[in-house]
């Protein structure tokens, strides 16, 4: 089944602290957003990715997609991640199923991102994510409120898969009312639309700070294994 996916790639990543967009650093010798690229690339079912950027870096991703990088299209970002997502949906093809995902999450896997277009086509809304590992306690003030039922925790990560025209009537309402959300799914699930899981792994890391970036190594040693 066919999709197409937003990637979200005009952050500052300031958490990295590299002084650049954090899309730009190298591993294993190409360039983060390379590898999260090519998982999509090398898709037979995804049809279109589009590539939020921030103009300061349009020097740098014309010059990747000189690389035979084949389905992307890139637009410019807004002043927010959800801004960003938006303008990409104005250059979706408006029907089918669409994703969102993280450029900085460079380990999907086919096989997650083929359940997650299933489920969405049936469901409406679907989200990869794991089950939490660790206690969660809610904080105030530095002190522990409460221990949450841990059972019922997921760790949510992307992509984030939908019917185009579900995507589209929430982010449509979540502008019209100035509602700025935490990620796609919340601005669904503000409509009143289900939005179903779909099982992981631990794998599909964000690289956000210098610390990921050797957990991200230590996966690409694994798989080569």
């Amino acid at each position: 089944m066919s999709y197409q996916v937003i990637i979200p790639a005009a952050g500052s990543g300031k958490r990295m602290g590299a002084g650049f967009n954090k899309l730009r650093l190298e591993l294993a010798g190409s360039p983060i957003i390379l590898h999260t690229l090519h998982v999509f690339i090398s898709d037979p079912e995804c049809s279109k990715i589009i590539l939020v950027i921030d103009s300061r870096d349009q020097q740098f991703f014309e010059e990747l997609l000189t690389r035979n990088l084949t389905k992307v299209e890139l637009v410019y970002g807004g002043s927010e991640r959800q801004y960003s997502v938006y303008n990409g949906l104005q250059v979706a093809d408006q029907n089918g199923i669409i994703l969102v995902h993280d450029g900085a999450r460079p380990f999907i896997t086919h096989a997650t991102i083929k359940t997650l277009v299933e489920t969405a086509s049936m469901s409406g809304a679907a989200i990869a994510a794991v089950p939490v590992k660790d206690t969660i306690k809610r904080v105030e003030g530095l002190e522990v409120v409460e221990t949450l039922e841990r059972s019922s925790l997921w760790q949510v990560q992307t992509p984030q898969a939908f019917r185009f025209s579900v995507l589209h009537e929430a982010h449509k309402k979540a502008r019209d009312e100035n509602f700025l959300g935490t990620d796609e799914a919340s601005l669904v699930e503000r409509i009143g639309y289900p939005v179903k899981i779909v099982e992981s792994d631990y794998d599909n890391i964000k690289l956000t700070t210098p610390e990921d970036l050797f957990f991200a190594n230590a996966i690409l040693e694994k798989r080569q294994r």
